[in-house]
């Protein structure tokens, strides 16, 4: 109890503190015009209030990532809650700030646009296509999650159906204007799911605290499928800790927000948020199963449970005990139904973000329905087409691009920061806030393709190879931005950059 406790406390001090500090250095100005105010269309540019789009952006980026994750995540032990809680403050947070922050200096520009921007044409084209393919696979993992839920409460109705009304509410939130659909359901979902996170919290915290896994424990990787802690737990607990996910959503709200300084709350707070509600499920997951009466305390209870359900899907049997037990049976269908609301409520915008990256790469404005019927239609064939392929595919390859789609926002983020520091003359050491978790979440994406059974499958004995070439290539990025920040730091300073 006092690990997860703690937790909670250093990652709410963490906003507090950390979060200041990174609107500091990036200069968040009250008086600066949003493109809310300026490219006002009245469908994807609306000015919105602080709490709502707080809501909306915490709702898009609170998917199934930070429950499945770290219900999965716990599996390596307690140091899982130490990714989620230093992973929240010093990468996700900063990566969702920067994404969003960035979308709203540049006119509400979409995340390849962003990242195009500061690490050129080349960067900006592979990022067109990884951001539409992470897209895509996360649309199809949030439609096939859910519809499983679904039928599993009301059987009556087969999993196709759901699967096609799910499918239908997606094409009409991707096409409508944001504040008709998104901006009036999402209030209600958002307190659905905050009901699940505080009553299975307080369940645990008064019932069963003290069986709560504790660093003390010991650090040791707790897997038992032989893989290694690092990079496979970094990547397991994506949107709890960082999630490249989050960047392609935070210039919907870019184009919503009125005021620079809502920022912080919206994104970085929203990060913070998710973090909390993944150190939830993580210590849920690694309490519940504990049977002290058969020798097996914490995460052995779920190593147990998992080996008795091998080949299912462990999360969602997970999120389903769990709920049932503590809440009851109607906190028990609420609960699930949060878990149900926050993927379908990442889906949509997942597929309304995709429209509005193919209409920034064609420059085709989206105010007039038939152009967005245009870029729409391909995109819902596409995802359409992706039901058809094995879900734990589509979830593997989505974890790897999610996490390497945030590798290259962060280090847009640090060339953005060392400009402006040079350029204002201020802050110019801040781009060390985002370089550390850059060149951190590189080794973890470049190891896991080495490493990981969907990637090359090294055998223990040959992971250094991966290891190795995931640090070769960490450094030749390193040594690549210390030569091009000293060229451009001989530039003659301008009165401002941005």
């Amino acid at each position: 109890m006092i690990t997860f406790i703690f937790s909670i406390v250093i990652l709410v001090l963490g906003y507090l503190l950390y979060g200041k500090l990174v609107e500091k250095v990036f200069m968040a100005d009250a008086k600066r015009p949003t493109p809310a105010t300026q490219k006002e269309d009245g469908v994807d540019y609306v000015p919105l209030s602080g709490w709502r789009i707080f809501l909306i952006q915490f709702l898009n980026i609170a998917g199934l990532g930070p429950i499945f994750g770290a219900i999965m995540g716990i599996f390596f032990g307690p140091s899982a809650f130490l990714w989620i809680v230093f992973g929240t403050i010093f990468a996700g947070g900063v990566h969702d700030y920067l994404s969003g922050m960035m979308s709203v200096r540049k006119g509400g520009a979409s995340l390849p646009e962003i990242v195009g921007s500061e690490l050129g044409m080349g960067v900006r084209q592979f990022m067109r296509v990884l951001s539409l393919v992470l897209l895509v696979l996360l649309t199809t993992t949030f439609m096939s999650g859910p519809a499983a839920l679904l039928h599993g409460l009301v059987d009556s109705v087969s999993f196709q159906i759901w699967l096609l009304v799910i499918f239908g509410y997606y094409m009409l939130a991707t096409l409508l204007p944001i504040d008709k659909l998104i901006g009036q359901f999402y209030p209600v979902f958002g307190a659905v799911l905050l009901f699940m996170g505080v009553g299975i919290m307080v369940v645990m915290l008064g019932w069963h605290g003290s069986e709560i896994p504790e660093l003390t424990d010991g650090l040791q990787n707790r897997q038992t499928n032989g893989l290694p802690l690092f990079p496979m737990m970094f990547v397991s607990i994506a949107c709890g800790a960082i999630s490249g996910f989050h960047g392609t959503q935070s210039p919907l709200m870019a184009r919503c927000i009125t005021n620079e300084r809502q920022g912080r709350w919206i994104f970085y707070g929203a990060m913070v948020a998710e973090g909390i509600l993944a150190l939830i499920w993580a210590a849920a997951a690694g309490t519940f199963f504990a049977d002290p009466e058969q020798g097996l305390y914490g995460i052995d209870g779920l190593q147990a449970f998992a080996a008795e359900h091998r080949g299912e899907n462990i999360a969602a049997l997970v999120v389903d005990r769990v709920s049932r037990s503590w809440l009851g049976v109607v906190g028990g269908i609420l609960a699930i139904i949060g878990v149900i609301a926050a993927p379908i409520t990442s889906g949509d915008t997942a597929l309304r973000s995709a429209r509005l990256i193919v209409a920034d790469f064609l420059h085709l404005e989206q105010k007039t329905i038939w152009k967005r019927l245009v870029i729409s239609v391909p995109l819902f064939g596409a995802v359409f087409g992706m039901t058809f392929v094995n879900f734990d595919i589509v979830w593997r390859y989505f974890s790897w691009t999610n996490q390497t789609l945030a590798v290259f926002t962060l280090w847009a983020g640090t060339v953005f920061l060392f400009k402006n520091g040079v350029e204002t003359g201020k802050m110019k050491r801040g781009w060390l806030m985002s370089i550390i978790p850059a060149l951190f979440m590189t080794m973890v994406s470049v190891s896991y393709i080495f490493i990981a059974p969907e990637g090359f499958h090294l055998q223990p004995d040959l992971r250094w190879i991966g290891y190795m070439a995931a640090s070769v290539v960490t450094v030749a990025l390193l040594f690549l931005f210390a030569v091009w920040a000293k060229r451009y730091s001989r530039r003659k300073p301008l009165e401002t950059y941005y």
